[in-house]
């Protein structure tokens, strides 16, 4: 939030008036002193340059607007008292004060101009053009200092609404991120209270009928012994059946192999992407089923080094995961666009990655002339 108008900005337009009055009291002591009348500059003049000097650095001084005002009406004021009575060459510094002063009241430029270039009419001929020289100079130098710090203004009012925007999003992203946790959080607590009820309705019923059949049974066992032992038949029936039922509810909830196999690439990838600086893609193509839980943990292993290799050496800015299901070989491939290798040399992760495709049966073939790729072959049999 910007005080009465005291910025950077403004601080930087107030030394481009600083700079401007300087170099005109530079032109005017100069002139003093080297004109023929040089032997006439005295002790009055010395004061007078220097309570100018002292005036107009102390307003920048000041935060607000009124006191700069005073000053600046202060500073015409000893430019017209001495230049009256003491050097004409000090109206030069007429038009600097009189833009301050006209341009703290209204933003309209040609107001100031007009107001800055009217005491010309009052001076003498000779001081007429130099008058209007440093008045237009002055003027144009404002101008131009005063849209350089508009365009300031805007490129700092455009940085703080990206501020905001970035801060805004950080927000959001937070705010999605307790979300999604939250989400997975209650649906682990659903997909619990889903298998609960299930094993309830399903296996305790079927439990509790087994157990109510075995108890009746050992009331009669020594009474009626066929009846015992046709609820002892209905007991292990319905036991069973309450296994079964296990079985397949257990079965329904463990996901298959190549889901497993498949998601866990996946997420690798979107790690990737979003940890390192590269593009990482994952494609399948094939019957994914026929692949073991063994192959995928190679596979899975295999692309692990694979990428830590290409991270680590190849320079590359992107990575691509490819898992084939051949006739009769399983094809995964990583390669990267990175600076590949005319000669490559195995070490310890190449041979890592061959020992466990052996391991299986399978082999490991690694080429370097085009960026880096890394190429599993598993064998498998057609079902």
């Amino acid at each position: 939030m910007r005080e009465n108008g005291h910025s950077p900005i403004r601080a930087h337009m107030e030394f481009w008036t600083i700079g401007n009055k300087a170099a005109v009291l530079g032109y005017v002591v100069a002139a003093a002193f080297l004109a023929d009348s040089a032997a006439a500059v005295g002790p009055w003049h010395m004061l007078a340059y220097l309570l100018y000097a002292a005036v107009n650095v102390t307003i920048p001084i000041f935060k607000k607007a009124n006191p700069k005002r005073l000053f600046a009406a202060l500073s015409a004021a000893l430019v017209l008292l001495a230049a009256f009575r003491l050097e004409p060459l000090l109206l030069l510094l007429l038009p600097a004060n009189v833009y301050e002063l006209v341009s703290s009241y209204t933003p309209r430029r040609p107001v100031a101009l007009l107001l800055m270039l009217a005491p010309a009419g009052f001076v003498s001929v000779g001081l007429i053009p130099p008058y209007l020289l440093c008045g237009l100079l002055g003027y144009l130098l404002q101008a131009c200092g005063a849209a350089f710090s508009d365009k300031l203004a805007r490129l700092e009012d455009e940085r703080e609404r990206m501020r905001e925007d970035l801060q805004r999003l950080a927000r959001s992203l937070s705010e999605n991120n307790e979300y999604i946790r939250q989400s997975e959080y209650t649906i682990k607590l659903e997909e619990r209270g889903r298998l609960s009820q299930r094993i309830h309705d399903e296996v305790g019923h079927a439990m509790a009928g087994a157990l109510i059949q075995m108890e009746a049974s050992r009331r009669l066992l020594q009474t009626d012994r066929d009846k015992a032992s046709e609820l002892l038949g209905n007991a292990i029936a319905i036991s069973k059946e309450g296994l079964e039922r296990i079985r397949l509810t257990l079965k329904d909830v463990k996901p298959r192999p190549e889901e497993l196999g498949v998601n866990r690439l996946r997420l690798f990838v979107d790690e990737l992407s979003a940890k390192e600086t590269v593009t990482a893609t994952l494609s399948c193509d094939g019957d994914i089923d026929v692949i073991t839980p063994i192959q995928w943990s190679i596979i899975q292993r295999n692309a692990t080094e694979a990428v830590t290799n290409a991270l680590k050496y190849a320079k590359a800015s992107a990575i691509h995961i490819e898992v084939r299901v051949l006739n009769k070989f399983i094809k995964a491939v990583v390669s990267d666009n990175g600076v590949g290798a005319e000669k490559v040399v195995k070490g310890l992760g190449i041979v890592g990655m061959e020992e466990r495709a052996a391991a299986a049966g399978g082999t490991v073939i690694v080429d370097g002339t085009n960026g880096f790729s890394v190429t599993t072959l598993l064998p498998y049999e057609s079902r």
